[in-house]
């Protein structure tokens, strides 16, 4: 039994006779995109992952995995891949703007309870640990594939397939195309037959990474890469976030402030030290001292948006059409849970596309109606978290902030006394609690930690079966 994941166990490809193996493209080759690559893999189908840019490769800086999403990439068999590249911060704290602490979770504790790890990681690493993965399976990755358009069949199998026109005149023709294509992705808005750009949320990120090196010198800057923890600053319409990486040769450090980009179609631009700097004035002393070490380090600016909705389905009621991940349900990076939902939706995607005994229309509609009705409403709830999380990490001082900050340590109480019983549980419920650090037993953790992909395709494909569930539109009331 694995320490860190108890009895949990790796997926098996499952092998397919062609009447029930389906040929697939995957549009995009980004943490979604080839994650579902794995999972559809793992469920014995045909894969091609169509990348636009010339290689797979992913900008950014670090990433926070769950426990939730931790479970997906061990079942995939990605741990011995993906372990020496992760980090397991010990604690998560929570510290007011002028460096006094607020609370505390021990990440340690809950990993034990979840039966799952707290992993950091480096984009790229994680992403190549992904692409590795999937091309083991037998994915077919291929890059400077840019689609510029797709349809729903051909003249010979009417709807039942679907075909993807690339920008140098390539076509190619699938059984089912997934659009896996980003928060900017192209497909949704074919998909819809309009623009359906997504929603500025009015704040930005700076990221950097810090080589850590530098701040071996300074005792209580050291102290963050010898004790590695995720630690958050909140303050009046900012907040920041650190945490180590690459076994601490990195500092990963993102700085969330009010949107001062240009109006228009801009996402991402250079940004200036100094402006960063400028945001941290009189802020927790280790802060400026850390943006001090940054004068030769690039610094990207990057325009948070959502996406909270697509209405009315994810899906071509054909059967050859979906979509996953940021290009449906893009979310602030405030609940650490983007790349998590995605990873989830490839997963489930998976083990729907699994059950498939043929490559009917009717099938594969049935295999994407449980896939929506297992995602919707869930990813949906996290979109909603996020923006939560906007307001109240960045309260300005006065009696809201006071009370949050009261809030902060009765549950830190409160969660130190469950986690002291012999044996303590997380159920599975879909509650959330009133504590403010949402990861939690009183915040989203029952229900976000907790998830069980197996399960809730499970109950889902049951009902699917049932009349009255395929009389209910698609991802509404299921």
């Amino acid at each position: 039994m694995d320490p860190l994941f108890g009895d949990a166990t790796i997926q098996e490809k499952a092998r397919r006779d062609e009447q029930s193996r389906l040929d697939i493209i995957i549009v995009g080759g980004g943490l979604g995109g080839l994650g579902a690559a794995i999972a559809i893999l793992l469920a014995g189908h045909d894969v091609t992952v169509l990348e636009a840019a010339s290689d797979i490769g992913e900008i950014g800086a670090g990433i926070q995995i769950l426990p939730n999403a931790a479970r997906i990439l061990f079942s995939w068999g990605l741990k011995d891949i993906l372990e020496p590249h992760a980090t397991l911060p010990r604690k998560c704290n929570f510290w007011g703007w002028k460096g006094n602490h607020l609370s505390e979770m021990d990440f340690h504790k809950y990993a034990h309870v979840t039966k799952a790890p707290f992993w950091d990681f480096h984009r790229a690493n994680l992403l190549d640990g992904l692409l590795t993965r999937a091309v083991q399976l037998g994915a077919k990755v291929i890059t400077n594939a840019r689609v510029q358009d797709f349809t729903i069949g051909t003249k010979k199998s009417k709807e039942s397939s679907a075909t993807v026109f690339l920008s140098d005149g390539r076509t190619m023709t699938a059984d089912l195309v997934i659009g896996a294509d980003g928060i900017h992705s192209k497909l949704r808005g074919i998909f819809l037959g309009k623009e359906d750009p997504p929603i500025p949320t009015g704040d930005l990120a700076y990221r950097l990474l810090l080589s850590t090196e530098c701040m071996m010198t300074d005792p209580e800057l050291r102290d963050f890469v010898d004790n590695p923890q995720v630690n958050y600053w909140l303050g009046p319409s900012v907040h920041a976030v650190n945490y180590i990486l690459r076994g601490g040769d990195l500092l990963n450090m993102v700085l969330l402030v009010p949107d001062d980009m240009p109006a228009g179609k801009t996402y991402t631009v250079e940004g200036g030290v100094r402006e960063m700097r400028d945001h941290l004035e009189q802020w927790d002393p280790r802060l400026g001292r850390l943006a001090a070490l940054c004068d030769s380090q690039s610094i990207l600016k990057w325009r948070l948006c959502i996406r909270p909705a697509l209405e009315p389905k994810w899906s071509d009621s054909s059967g050859a059409f979906t979509m996953l991940g940021d290009a449906v349900h893009a979310t602030l990076p405030y609940l650490a849970s983007g790349a998590g939902m995605a990873l989830e939706d490839g997963g489930v995607l998976g083990l729907c596309l699994s059950r498939l005994t043929d490559k009917s229309p009717c099938s594969k509609r049935k295999a994407l109606e449980v896939y929506e009705a297992c995602r919707r409403e869930r990813t949906e709830k996290v979109v909603q978290r996020g923006s939560h999380n906007q307001q109240v990490y960045h309260l300005p001082d006065g009696p809201e902030q006071a009370q949050r900050d009261v809030k902060f340590k009765i549950f830190q109480e409160l969660d130190k006394e469950w986690l002291s019983e012999e044996t303590p549980m997380l159920p599975n419920v879909q509650e959330t609690g009133d504590d403010p650090f949402p990861w939690r037993y009183h915040g989203v953790a029952r229900w976000l930690l907790t998830y069980d992909m197996w399960r809730d395709v499970d109950e889902k494909w049951a009902a699917c079966s049932a009349p009255e569930f395929m009389r209910e539109p698609l991802g509404h009331g299921a």
